[in-house]
């Protein structure tokens, strides 16, 4: 009876979490389109450091009590995560994006769930990617390949596609490191809030080399506010929490299978908001990466490996 009930508690947890995984892709989906608005009057640097320090300052409002860390070793890893997944990921996508062509960065990003993968089973006990994974993630690929071909072009560009596949693996090591965090029972927003409070400080060092220059018309214009205030307070201070929050549900692997989903909102938004329409091949380019995400989804069983690695201590708390 015990078993059971402990069964079905598991069980809700996962529907939560695919839902929670799926509301913070959505907004992530729309970030693209708040970004190109803004990037008329900041540059990307300038983007990155505003919306991450309104997320911050939001996440010290709501939760403003001391992060009691549990030792030094739990503390580089709050570090590790600030540095990977705010510093790093972000500022190796933004500088892909103006050295190599977008469609490129869209595809290699969307690699993430598979770097993810193997990291998971690398360092979390978590199953090795079978062929089953393997083949949803080729499906998936081919299906944003072909949304990012609907849009501009799709070329090689070596010297700096490699940007953007550091900034995949970057992604991929946050998620680890955020699973491990939660296994240790840290709180997700305490959790977020450390951790963007040291993506803020791991950007330091190179902002005197990036020409911050903050106009006072351009930090006037209400638009630009309402876009750094969704970018700021929605898409960074809620969904890195939800992350968080999803991540522990549901299992690093599992929750990064939905980030092949962004191109997709991208598509829709843009449809929906600038007038875009949707081609043939973006539209079978959704379906296929709608199709891989169910396809890897079920790669992802719960073998042994697995439900360890979802069932690390501290599931369970917000």
């Amino acid at each position: 009876m015990k078993s059971a009930s402990a069964a079905s508690f598991r069980a809700s947890g996962q529907v939560v979490g695919h839902l929670v995984a799926l509301a913070t892709i959505i907004v992530w989906g729309v970030t693209f389109i708040s970004t190109k608005m803004l990037l008329v009057d900041f540059s990307p640097t300038e983007i990155l450091l505003l919306r991450f320090l309104l997320g911050w300052l939001a996440l010290w409002l709501v939760c403003p009590h001391r992060l009691m860390v549990g030792s030094r070793k739990d503390e580089l890893l709050f570090a590790l995560a600030g540095l990977s997944g705010v510093s790093i990921y972000f500022l190796l996508e933004n500088v892909a994006l103006t050295l190599t062509f977008a469609s490129n960065v869209g595809v290699i990003v969307a690699v993430a769930p598979f770097f993810t993968a193997l990291l998971a089973w690398r360092f979390l006990g978590a199953a090795r990617p079978g062929p089953v994974f393997c083949v949803g993630f080729a499906v998936a690929i081919t299906g944003i390949a072909c949304i990012s071909l609907a849009g501009s072009e799709l070329a090689l560009n070596p010297a700096w596609d490699v940007l953007a596949l550091l900034a995949a693996l970057s992604w991929a090591v946050y998620s680890i490191v955020v699973r491990m965090l939660a296994a240790r029972g840290y709180g997700s927003l305490p959790a977020t809030r450390r951790i963007f409070f040291y993506g803020l400080v791991c950007m330091l060092p190179i902002l005197p080399f990036t020409g911050i220059s903050l106009r006072p018309e351009a930090l006037l214009r209400p638009v630009n506010w309402a876009n750094l205030l969704f970018l700021g307070l929605c898409a960074s201070a809620l969904c890195f929490v939800t992350w968080t929050y999803c991540v522990r549900l549901l299992g690093a692997v599992k929750a990064s299978l939905y980030i092949y989903l962004v191109p997709v909102v991208t598509v829709i938004t843009s449809i929906a908001l600038l007038d875009e329409r949707v081609t043939w091949l973006s539209g079978a380019g959704m379906a296929l990466t709608l199709a891989g995400l169910l396809i890897s989804e079920r790669g992802t069983a719960a073998t042994r490996g697995e439900a360890q690695e979802r069932e690390a201590p501290g599931e369970g708390q917000a």
